[in-house]
């Protein structure tokens, strides 16, 4: 079956008019038709990459104590290392190994917080024997920021909106999140590397190296996102379809764990709008506007408009051993 994904050159926006115009309609295609999209020519080397994936190998190969001292269970913001079968997707246990981060900031007093979701604001946890690691994924991070603020204003271009139409969304920052992870390789057949779900936020970055396992649900059918070098893998979030009110789309993905005797490394960005900013549902030119349908969110796991609470409703559930740590049974909020 022949790949539905699209390839884009992010170098046409600084280019003439007219190449400019030509990548935000084709940015809005992609993002309207099929959610997934690779990004060539992005400005971010392939020696960069290769050092965060070397960066990944380095962590994982460290033994479990080392591993242990910067476990996700420690951290009440939900950072550090989780290991196989301990975060949930739809569910059901992932196969995988992971590194968490977030935007390096001091924890708020729990005493003086009055909502719960600005308890997510705090430091990260960092390995000693990796003593470079936090320079390099800090600066990594931001670097896929200003790449996916970018996409985020053409995003809004390709709706005929202006440019900073959600620029009040992320004034303070956006929300960032950022992955180092691991899949070992299985004797099972698709075993579940990471379920079917779609990302929350504005935009994810995927970056992969050479071994395939990313799968993208396009016309009922699922479809292997091959490994291109040098690429990002882009995908919209369920905030970006919850804007447009469902004309642009979060599409289903998964990855399935590689065969046995493989590993795959990769690591993935997130980045939604700060958390305490409500969404707004951008006005469409009526063109437009007749082809949005509305979100298409999981009524079990129901989108909401406020981002921290969003963001901390999908913590607990994919991370359930710290949430049953630090934080009391989940409120109901009729704000939300």
């Amino acid at each position: 079956m022949q790949s539905p994904i699209p390839v884009l050159s992010m170098r046409k926006l600084y280019l003439s008019t007219t190449d400019r115009q030509e990548f935000i309609a084709e940015l809005g295609q992609a993002a309207r038709d099929v959610g997934f999209f690779y990004l060539e020519d992005h400005g971010i080397s392939l020696a960069e990459q290769v050092k965060v994936l070397d960066t990944a190998k380095a962590f994982f190969a460290l033994d479990n104590r080392a591993k242990e001292q910067v476990q996700m269970i420690h951290s009440p913001h939900f950072r550090g290392y989780s290991a196989n079968y301990t975060e949930l997707t739809a569910g059901r246990r992932d196969r995988r190994e992971q590194f968490d981060i977030m935007d390096e900031l001091p924890a708020q007093d729990p005493s003086t917080t009055r909502l719960e979701w600005q308890r997510l604001i705090g430091p990260n946890q960092w390995p000693q024997q990796l003593p470079t690691m936090k320079t390099q994924l800090l600066n990594w991070q931001d670097k896929l920021t200003e790449v996916s603020l970018l996409l985020l204003e053409a995003l809004c271009e390709s709706l005929e909106q202006p440019a900073n139409a959600l620029a009040k969304t992320i004034d303070k920052g956006p929300y960032r999140h950022t992955k180092l992870i691991k899949y070992p390789g299985s004797s099972e057949t698709a075993g579940q590397g990471v379920g079917a779900h779609k990302d929350p936020g504005y935009l994810t970055l995927v970056l992969q190296d050479e071994n395939s396992g990313l799968e993208v649900e396009f016309e009922q059918q699922w479809y292997k996102v091959a490994p291109r070098p040098g690429a990002f893998v882009v995908n919209i979030g369920e905030l970006l379809e919850l804007a447009s009110n469902g004309y642009l789309k979060a599409t289903n993905h998964r990855v399935t764990s590689p065969k046995s005797g493989v590993t795959r490394y990769s690591s993935a960005f997130f980045m939604a709008a700060q958390l305490d900013a409500s969404v707004p549902v951008l006005k469409l030119p009526p063109y437009l506007a007749k082809h949005a349908k509305g979100p298409t969110s999981d009524p079990d796991n129901p989108l909401l408009h406020n981002v921290g609470n969003n963001v901390m409703k999908g913590r607990k559930r994919s991370h359930p051993d710290v949430s049953a740590r630090f934080y009391s049974q989940e409120v109901e909020c009729s704000s939300c």
